[in-house]
């Protein structure tokens, strides 16, 4: 294991890089357990306290750094997995980032966390179905997009797909889809808001300290309509019959393994995935 305090310019035998032409920055700690790992910094950050741990092997981190706020957060990326990290994503103090198992973190430009913040698209643990002895909760990617609040004590589980001009309350729980500029709150997080924009600007930090109405704050690019996003397909269970291939779909994975073992034992359960998340994945994965 490699254990460096200062985030600056590296590269060691086992292929980890610190991609970062900045100024360097003490009191950080990144470790390097694994190899092929890559750490890169696209500009100037400005950063509270940093722990960025690479268990594995072929691990990413981009950040693409902020001009205003601070940044502080452990992020935990495990084999093969990626963690990418938007433009001016400010937190109120550190938050939790977490992908392993090939799984990716995807946050967008101009993200607000708030405190105590977990984003995970693990679990941290295996869990098994004691009659199958199929896993029953895989890792699955999250996406974050461009100027999304997520209020304090927020967690964001694998499978949830923010949309931009979002916001997510107090203390919510989410782990599917939530379509833009709409407000989701609650466990298991519920759009209970639409046509909704928000802006940084604080109450009484910012004047004027009543903001009745938009004519308050400077509009971003994020006034938009909601629209809704297409429903979650998670697994689907793929088999042949009489030449040609058939998908079917189910709304977890445990659904799909019984509908195959009533049915199918031969059928392949596998994941859903989005184009983008695809396209994503060949692109780091030539040839797959």
């Amino acid at each position: 294991m490699v254990i460096l305090n200062t985030l600056a310019k590296y590269s060691d035998e086992n292929g980890n890089r610190i991609i970062y032409d900045g100024r360097a920055i003490p009191n950080v700690r990144i470790e390097f357990s694994g190899s092929g790992n890559s750490f890169r910094v696209r500009s100037g950050v400005l950063l509270g306290k940093l722990n960025v741990v690479f268990d594995c092997d072929n691990g990413v981190l981009d950040m693409a750094g902020n001009s205003f706020g601070t940044f502080s957060a452990f992020i935990r990326i495990g084999q093969d997995s990626r963690v990418i990290l938007g433009k001016e994503l400010t937190t109120t103090n550190t938050c939790v980032i977490s992908a392993v198992e090939g799984t990716s973190v995807v946050i967008g430009d101009d993200v607000m966390l708030a405190s105590d913040n977990e984003i995970r698209a693990d679990d941290g643990h295996a869990i098994f179905d004691v009659i199958t002895d199929r896993r029953v909760n895989w890792s699955r990617d999250i996406t974050i997009g461009n100027h999304v609040w997520v209020a304090k004590r927020a967690v964001l589980l694998g499978g949830a797909r923010v949309a931009d001009g979002s916001v997510i309350g107090f203390g919510s729980l989410v782990t599917g889809p939530v379509p833009n500029n709409s407000v989701a709150a609650g466990v298991p997080a519920r759009v209970i808001k639409r046509n909704v924009a928000w802006e940084r600007p604080h109450l009484s930090r910012t004047r004027p300290f009543y903001k009745p109405d938009a004519s308050t704050v400077a509009k971003s690019a994020y006034w938009d309509k909601t629209e809704d996003q297409e429903p979650d397909v998670p697994f689907v269970a793929l088999y042949e019959s009489n030449g040609a291939t058939f998908a079917v779909s189910f709304a977890s994975e445990s659904a799909a393994h019984r509908w195959s073992d009533c049915y199918c034992t031969s059928a392949r359960i596998v994941p859903v995935i989005r184009q983008d998340e695809a396209s994503r994945q060949l692109d780091s994965h030539p040839g797959a």
